[in-house]
């Protein structure tokens, strides 16, 4: 089941019925009729005819599209069934990228939030806040054009996520066609994919009758239904969906308020949670928080918190956003669940960075919907703090519903014979010592990424990265699958890969092999900030690896920096430079760099302090798409010619360099009278032409 056609209204649905032998008019008044009263069933929960009248309508319009093809419509309700098996889910780049929101636990975090939201308006008076659940589903993009479901994506990574669309299509609380005679042009709907309560249990009765594993909670449930490479398993999952947020928008006013914008989705008849409010100021968002925190156990679904958002989208622009997340959206998450069990041991776990977890070894708990087997302790300090022992019964609880912890011991539960634990001297993983800085909590496998197995997968990423080497291709899955099969070891062994090796890896192909290896053979050419950043060196991040690219101008001269040396870099303080003393003392790091410049690698490199001076003292804001230049690259150039790149216009701003589908920052650039030029005249100023 699912909503009304775009082009015929309820009442002409209920109207008069075609001429059965009029197949064309009798498909049309079906699909509208199984339409209305798909949206009445899933959308808005009111049945309005029997089950058995709605499948008898079923068939026959799957009779008549069986016997006339060319009727099937993308939104015909009988396409939601699911098609063949994918062999993989594509990747689909988000046009507005979708962000994570910022927590908060305590009111004192809310209070504080509504306090730098009137700071950010520079207002006395209690901002308007539109206030809704935190489901714990799936985060989805809905794509509609003209007002037909086109695609849909996961979030994965924010900017880029996998292509569900054949499986979303099965959920029948998503219309596969807008209502109204007038939908956008281009319509990106955000929400959350979620499996109600009650269809959890049933499914995992199913599960148990079939002999199969059962779902830990509706979140795996749905998340599991949702990714399945076979739609026809995701049809008969019982998925349900919720909007909470617009991405792109084409060919239509965007509403003024948030709360409008979920007001319009209902006429669009995009399914919108009831569970909502606009409310003012902190009070107002405490009173939503604790309303819903009673009827939490009531609720047909599983949340993990409410979202405060500023209601009004003008204000939303205004606040705009910090590391990645809105500045004018919170999420307020209840308390974790807590529950007691006996630690049977106390391991340790190797991160990707080479941090050293204690990790308490557990008798299986169920707790936040979860059976839980291992808790983090933190560190060794963490351990200490909160006495914790082998043999202890502990209260376990998972912080923020998500990272089970041992938060205390019961002291008067503590057995004769409780063992204190004690941080091993060497990695269990390679056998380097394991040290900790003074001034650092946290205790380190000193192997780094080059030696140490429980460290190359991340440092591997960190290396392929966008922002690093830039290997397009090589995302988590495939570089698991070289590390765990033993193709590779090293950053170096990359740029041995051939044709064969990689065509024969899982959701491999001849020519998805030969664009890794294009992409690898692409990387070769680089600066010397990036392969910096690349190595992994602990504490140095982007900015500091272009002040030490800029100060040094050479990678030989940073590897004999002495302390004395790297302390006159801009960006660099004692722990960063004994962290790059640490780095260039091992001669393993020393061993990859050179293989890397054996393999190709190679940068253009300069004197110490040795800067193009085209751009010198100028100020650069780059906007909208250029045609042959990505952001990262143009902002590079400018930079390595001495200028700078700003994130927003002023009277300071030199140039602003605009491209396709360009935004606010042009009209500003324009109100304010800075120079506009395009691609083509940055390139003529960088090579002093221009």
């Amino acid at each position: 089941m699912m909503e009304p056609d775009l082009f015929f209204s309820p009442a002409q649905s209920a109207g008069t019925q075609p001429d059965p032998a009029d197949w064309r008019a009798r498909a049309a008044w079906l699909r509208t009729e199984l339409n209305r009263h798909g949206h009445a069933y899933y959308v808005l929960d009111n049945p309005t005819i029997p089950d058995a009248e709605y499948d008898k309508l079923f068939r026959e319009l799957q009779s008549l599209e069986n016997t006339h093809p060319e009727l099937i419509a993308p939104d015909s309700p009988t396409q939601r069934v699911g098609g063949a098996p994918l062999a993989q889910f594509a990747q689909v780049s988000h046009s507005v990228p979708m962000l994570s929101i910022n927590n908060g636990f305590a009111e004192a975090d809310i209070v504080a939030f509504d306090r730098r939201v009137r700071e950010a308006l520079k207002t006395g008076d209690e901002v308007e806040y539109a206030t809704e659940l935190k489901f714990d589903g799936l985060a989805i993009n809905l794509r509609y054009e003209n007002g037909v479901l086109v695609q849909a994506a996961t979030r994965g990574d924010g900017a880029t996520g996998e292509n569900v669309t054949a499986n979303i299509r099965t959920v029948r609380a998503i219309p596969l066609r807008l209502h109204g005679s007038h939908p956008p042009k281009v319509l990106d709907v955000r929400g959350e994919v979620l499996m109600f309560k009650s269809d959890f249990a049933k499914l995992n009765a199913r599960q148990r009758d079939a002999g199969q594993k059962e779902f830990a909670n509706p979140r795996n449930a749905a998340a599991g239904s949702l990714r399945q490479l076979d739609p026809r398993i995701t049809a008969h999952r019982a998925l349900r969906f919720f909007a909470y947020g617009i991405g792109l928008l084409e060919g239509a006013e965007m509403p003024l308020s948030h709360s409008g914008l979920l007001d319009w989705y209902v006429k669009l008849g995009v399914p919108v949670c009831n569970e909502k409010a606009v409310v003012n100021g902190a009070p107002g968002l405490l009173e939503f928080f604790h309303g819903i925190a009673e009827k939490r156990d009531k609720l047909p679904y599983e949340i993990d918190g409410v979202v405060y958002k500023v209601n009004r989208l003008d204000e939303q622009q205004k606040l705009g956003f910090v590391s990645r997340a809105p500045r004018f959206a919170l999420a307020h998450k209840f308390p974790a669940e807590e529950a007691t069990t006996v630690v049977q041991d106390i391991g340790i776990q190797v991160g990707r960075t080479g941090a050293i977890t204690p990790v308490a070894r557990l008798a299986p708990v169920f707790v936040g919907g979860v059976t839980v087997t291992n808790a983090t302790l933190h560190n060794e300090d963490e351990v200490r703090r909160k006495d914790i022992q082998i043999g202890d019964t502990v209260i376990v609880r998972r912080a923020g519903d998500v990272i089970p912890e041992v938060v205390s011991f019961v002291p008067e539960m503590r057995p004769s014979g409780a063992r204190q634990f004690v941080m091993p001297a060497v990695c269990p993983i390679c056998g380097s010592p394991i040290v900790r800085l003074e001034e650092e909590a946290v205790a380190r496998c000193s192997g780094g990424w080059v030696k140490c197995a429980a460290q190359r997968k991340g440092g591997l990423l960190h290396f392929v990265s966008r922002r690093a080497m830039d290997i397009e291709g090589l995302g988590d899955q495939l570089v698991e699958q070289l590390v765990d099969k033993h193709i590779i070891s090293t950053a170096a062994d990359l740029y041995k890969l051939g044709l064969t090796s990689l065509a024969a890896l899982d959701r491999m192909a001849d020519k998805s092999a030969q664009n890794v290896l294009n992409a690898l053979e692409k990387s070769k050419s680089t600066t010397l900030q990036r392969f910096i950043y690349a190595l992994g060196i602990r504490h140095v991040g982007e900015s500091t690896a272009k002040e030490l690219a800029r100060h040094f101008g050479n990678l030989d001269a940073l590897l004999h920096a002495s302390e004395e040396q790297l302390l006159d870099v801009a960006d660099v303080g004692p722990v960063v430079a004994r962290s790059i003393m640490m780095f260039v003392a091992n001669p393993l790091n020393l061993e990859l760099i050179e293989q890397l410049r054996a393999a190709g690698i190679t940068w253009s490199e300069g004197t110490p302090e040795s800067k193009p001076k085209s751009l010198q003292g100028k100020t650069f804001v780059l906007t909208g798409t250029l045609p042959d230049l990505s952001r990262d690259a143009a902002a590079e150039m400018i930079e390595a010619a001495g200028g700078k790149v700003a994130g927003s216009v002023s009277k300071k701003t030199s140039y602003v360099v605009a491209g396709e589908d360009a935004g606010s920052k042009l009209a500003k650039a324009r109100e304010l009278g800075v120079p506009i030029i395009d691609e083509a005249e940055l390139l003529a100023i960088i090579a002093g032409q221009g």
